[in-house]
C-alpha cells in the first residue's frame, strides 16, 4: 500500500516537473529560435535511462497511444484557429500537396532510403511513407508567431492539417504489404478513397452536430463548453476510425467547421483547447524523446544515413514535390522555395515509425532511429530558420497583432447572452463613428475598448477606430444583426 502510494506521488512529480519545465523551455525557445519540439525532446532524451536515468520507457504501444491522442488534440486546436475565409482561396492546392505531395515525397525518398539504408524497396517506400508528411504540431507552433504572407501560411497550415491521414495510410498499406503480400494496389487504391470519403463526411457530420449540441445546450457553467468540444474531438476521431475512416482527417474537418461556426463561449472554447493543445505537444515530445536511447541513435551510421537522408529530404525531394504539386496555381518561385523549405517534420512521423515496430517489421529499429535523427534535423535547421527565409524572399506580411490585455470573462450561466472580442478594421463599417451614431439594438453593450494597449471606457462621443479591440455584451439573438452592422460575415467573436 505505502510503495503504491509513493510510486503515484513520485509519477505525479515527475508529471509535474516535466510540465513546469517544458512551459519555461517554451520561453527560452522563443529567446534563442529553437524550436520547442527539439527542446521538449532533448528532455525527454536527458530524463530517460541513457540520461539521468530518472524514467526507463520503452514501450512503443503506450508511446503511440499517447501520440495519436495529443495529435488528436493537437489537430482540433489547429482546425478551430483556421479561418475558412483565409483557407478558401488555397484550398485545393493544399490539398494537392497533401496528396500527391505526400506521394512524390514518398518515392523520392524510398529511392534515397532503398541504397542509403540498403533495404528492400518496399522497405524504402515505408520508410518514405513515414517521413512524406510535414506535422501539424511543428509547423503551427513555427507560425504562431511569424508573419509569413497570409496565402504562404495557409497553404502550410492546411496542407499540415490534412497531409497526416495521407502519411498514415501510406504507412499502414506498406507494413501490410510488407507483413502479408496478397494484397493488390486495387485494393490500397480503393481503402484510400474509402478511408478519405468517410474522413470528409464524418468531420463534417460531426462538425455540424458538436456545434449545433453546443450552441443549444446551454450549461450552468461556461467551463463545461470547452470539454464537450474536446469530448466531440476525441469521439470523431474513434467514430471514423472504428468504421474505416481516416480519424485524423474527420477531427481536423470536424474542427474547421465548429472553428467557423458562430458558436457560444468561443473564447472559453478556444483558450482551453489552445492551453490543452500545448500541454498534450509537451508530454507528446517528452515521451518521444524517452522513447529513444542516444546511445543507439548518436552513432557514426545513423549520424551519417540520418545526414543523407535529411540532406535528400529537404533539399531534393519536399522541393520537387511542391514545384510538381503547385502546377498552375499561380504560385511564384520565392513562394514555392518558402513553402519548400517550410515542410517542418515533427512528431508525426516518430509516431508513425513506431507502428513498423509495433508490427514486428524487419528493420523497424533502424527505421526508428534515423526517423528521430531525419526529425531533429529538419526542426533544427529548417525550424529555426523559416522566419530568415520569409525575409531574405520577401514574403513576410504585417506583423501579427498580439493583444498587451488580459481579460477574464465570467460565466453568464442561464442568461442568453455572451461577450465576444472584434478587432476593428479597416473594413469594419462603423470605423470613424461615435458610439451615439451607431445604431445598436438594444440588446448590445460594447464594455470594453482596448487601443494600443491601453483601455478605453467608452461613452457616447468615444469614436470606433481601425486596430480598437471590442469587448461586446449582446444576446445570442441579436449576434446576426450586430455582424451586419459592422460589416463583416465572420467576424465577431473569432479569436
Amino acid at each position: 500500500m505505502v510503495q503504491n502510494m509513493l510510486s503515484a506521488d513520485y509519477f505525479i512529480l515527475i508529471l509535474a516537473s516535466f510540465l513546469i519545465m517544458g512551459v519555461i523551455t517554451t520561453k527560452l525557445s522563443s529567446r534563442f529560435g529553437v524550436p520547442a519540439l527539439i527542446l521538449f525532446i532533448l528532455l525527454g532524451m536527458i530524463a530517460g535511462s541513457d540520461g539521468l536515468g530518472i524514467i526507463y520507457f520503452d514501450n512503443a504501444s503506450q508511446a503511440q497511444l499517447i501520440g495519436i491522442i495529443a495529435l488528436v488534440i493537437i489537430l482540433f486546436e489547429g482546425g478551430l484557429s483556421t479561418k475558412w475565409t483565409t483557407i478558401k482561396p488555397v484550398a485545393v492546392p493544399s490539398l494537392v500537396l497533401a496528396t500527391v505531395g505526400v506521394l512524390i515525397t514518398t518515392i523520392i525518398v524510398a529511392v534515397a532510403a532503398k541504397f542509403v539504408l540498403d533495404v528492400t524497396w518496399l522497405e524504402g517506400l515505408l520508410f518514405g511513407a513515414i517521413v512524406g508528411s510535414t506535422d501539424a504540431a511543428a509547423v503551427f507552433a513555427a507560425l504562431k508567431e511569424q508573419n509569413i504572407k497570409s496565402r504562404i501560411g495557409a497553404t502550410l497550415e492546411a496542407e499540415s492539417g490534412t497531409n497526416d491521414p495521407m502519411a498514415m495510410f501510406l504507412t499502414l498499406a506498406f507494413i501490410e504489404l510488407l507483413l502479408m503480400d496478397q494484397k493488390g494496389i486495387w485494393h490500397i487504391v480503393g481503402s484510400f478513397f474509402l478511408q478519405m470519403g468517410l474522413g470528409l463526411l464524418l468531420g463534417l457530420a460531426m462538425g455540424w452536430i458538436a456545434s449545433w449540441i453546443i450552441n443549444r445546450i446551454n450549461l450552468d457553467s461556461g467551463g463545461l463548453y470547452p470539454i464537450i468540444a474536446m469530448g466531440f474531438a476525441l469521439l470523431t476521431y474513434s467514430l471514423t476510425a472504428n468504421v474505416g475512416g481516416s480519424g485524423l482527417l474527420a477531427v481536423y474537418v470536424a474542427a474547421m467547421l465548429i472553428g467557423n461556426s458562430d458558436l457560444t463561449y468561443r473564447h472559453t472554447i478556444f483558450r482551453f483547447n489552445e492551453g490543452f493543445a500545448w500541454m498534450m505537444q509537451i508530454l507528446m515530445f517528452i515521451i518521444l524523446g524517452l522513447l529513444v536511447f542516444p546511445g543507439q541513435l548518436f552513432t557514426g551510421a545513423i549520424i551519417l544515413n540520418g545526414l543523407l537522408l535529411s540532406f535528400i529530404l529537404i533539399l531534393i525531394a519536399r522541393p520537387l514535390a511542391v514545384l510538381l504539386s503547385t502546377i498552375g496555381f499561380g504560385y511564384t518561385w520565392k513562394e514555392k522555395t518558402l513553402l519548400s523549405w517550410a515542410g517542418l517534420r515533427g512528431a508525426v512521423p516518430i509516431v508513425l515509425a513506431t507502428f513498423p515496430m509495433i508490427a514486428g517489421v524487419e528493420n523497424a529499429q533502424l527505421f526508428f532511429n534515423v526517423v528521430f535523427f531525419v526529425v531533429l534535423t529538419s526542426a533544427l535547421i529548417q525550424g529555426s530558420t523559416i522566419s530568415v527565409f520569409a525575409n531574405k524572399l520577401g514574403l513576410t506580411g504585417p506583423k501579427k497583432v498580439t493583444p498587451l490585455h488580459s481579460l477574464e470573462l465570467v460565466s453568464i450561466g442561464q442568461a442568453n447572452a455572451e461577450i465576444v472580442e472584434y478587432v476593428v478594421n479597416e473594413e469594419t463599417k462603423i470605423v470613424g463613428q461615435n458610439l451615439t451614431e451607431i445604431n445598436f439594438p438594444n440588446d448590445v453593450l460594447i464594455n470594453a475598448i482596448i487601443r494600443k494597449g491601453e483601455l478605453v471606457t467608452p461613452y457616447g462621443e468615444t469614436v470606433i477606430n481601425e486596430n480598437d479591440i471590442l469587448y461586446i455584451l449582446v444576446s445570442r439573438k441579436s449576434k446576426k444583426e450586430l455582424k451586419k452592422l459592422l460589416g463583416e460575415r465572420k467576424s465577431v467573436a473569432e479569436d
